[in-house]
């Protein structure tokens, strides 16, 4: 995706703003706190229609404002595209993709790509599953933008499921049998389904981290390898809700299924979250994403629009010098509140200040 234009209304720290941004790298400078971060969560809400920082609708629109807009103009797969979002403080908001009203939300992930990298997002390595689940379907829907149906099914399972089980108390009746079998098979149906697709995922992402980490440590001895091998991948997920049953029952909660899953990510052989030093982690969790951005650019021959928020605080010189030298072909618009490493040469730098930004 190629984004030539953003316009904002009361959109945060924003009341009314418009940027037109060049090819290549962007670079936004300022302080922390000055609303740099609050431009890329825009941008990508524009595809995602949802914050990358987990944050509400409520949040997105500036104090004293009913309702937001972003809007944005560029191109994807060589044709015009023109996005419009209103953000309500409440209730459900309007989307127009070239003046025609959205009906689904996988359409627009279809249409233009995002890559998003937060600072969040270093932790990956080190943190518990749950963040490295999160990065697992959320590349699963950047490659496959339907399987955000199944994500949300499941998850909507698992939570009736788990009422269900909760409400039980540690004793099953027949009726609450019964209605636990039609969950099951739901809950199984889509478990399967997403858990096929993120191991298809990771198959193909591997080489892509590899390649990635290689290029960010600078170091080509080292060897960056993934495994996603659930146990109940075997037996499939029904047989082992049958076999885990009684055990949730017990305890008042779903104990097997994609949602305890996990990824493991090695450096030379040795599970990273355990042998990794901290700058590995980060070099490894910058991997992952570039990796993905670089797998999605090969599927569709079609660079995504890179988004890299304030990631050079967390990171020493040797490695930021690295991640730019690293960067990808294509459009990037990165936020930062220390100096540009030497050497850098971004196509635009655009200087924020209290609500507004101009180009340096």
């Amino acid at each position: 995706m190629r984004l030539r234009d953003l316009a904002l209304t009361d959109f945060r720290s924003y009341a009314s703003l418009e940027l037109t941004f060049p090819d290549g790298l962007t670079c936004i400078i300022g302080e922390n706190g000055i609303g740099k971060t609050n431009l890329l969560e825009a941008v990508g809400y524009l595809v995602h229609l949802k914050s990358f920082r987990g944050a509400d609708n409520a949040t997105m629109v500036r104090i004293g404002a009913d309702r937001a807009y972003v809007r944005g103009q560029g191109t994807s797969k060589g044709r015009e595209l023109q996005i419009e979002s209103e953000i309500p403080r409440a209730g459900r908001g309007r989307v127009q993709v070239n003046r025609q009203r959205l009906a689904r939300a996988a359409d627009l992930g279809a249409a233009a790509r995002i890559s998003v990298f937060a600072p969040d997002d270093l932790a990956t390595i080190k943190s518990s599953p749950g963040l490295r689940r999160d990065f697992l379907d959320d590349s699963v829907v950047a490659l496959w933008p339907r399987q955000d149906d199944t994500r949300r099914t499941l998850a909507q399972v698992l939570k009736q499921r788990n009422a269900l089980l909760r409400q039980r108390r540690g004793r099953l009746d027949s009726d609450s049998a019964v209605m636990l079998d039609i969950w099951d098979e739901r809950f199984a149906t889509a478990g399967e389904a997403l858990g096929a697709a993120r191991l298809s995922l990771v198959q193909e992402l591997a080489p892509f981290v590899d390649a990635a980490y290689r290029q960010l440590s600078t170091r080509d001895d080292d060897a960056v390898s993934l495994q996603y091998a659930p146990a109940w991948f075997e037996q499939g997920l029904d047989a082992a809700l049958v076999g885990s049953r009684d055990e949730d029952v017990r305890r008042g909660t779903t104990l097997v299924g994609p949602h305890r899953d996990d990824l493991i990510v090695f450096l030379n052989g040795a599970p990273s979250r355990t042998h990794a030093s901290q700058g590995e982690q980060r070099t490894l969790a910058l991997a992952l994403r570039l990796g993905v951005h670089l797998l999605l650019t090969e599927r569709h021959g079609e660079s995504p629009l890179l988004l890299l928020d304030d990631v050079f605080s967390e990171l020493d010189r040797f490695r930021t010098a690295a991640l730019f030298e690293a960067l990808p072909p294509g459009q990037a618009i990165l936020t930062t509140a220390v100096s540009l490493p030497e050497g850098a040469d971004p196509a635009c730098i655009l200087e924020a200040t209290p609500g507004t930004v101009t180009e340096r």
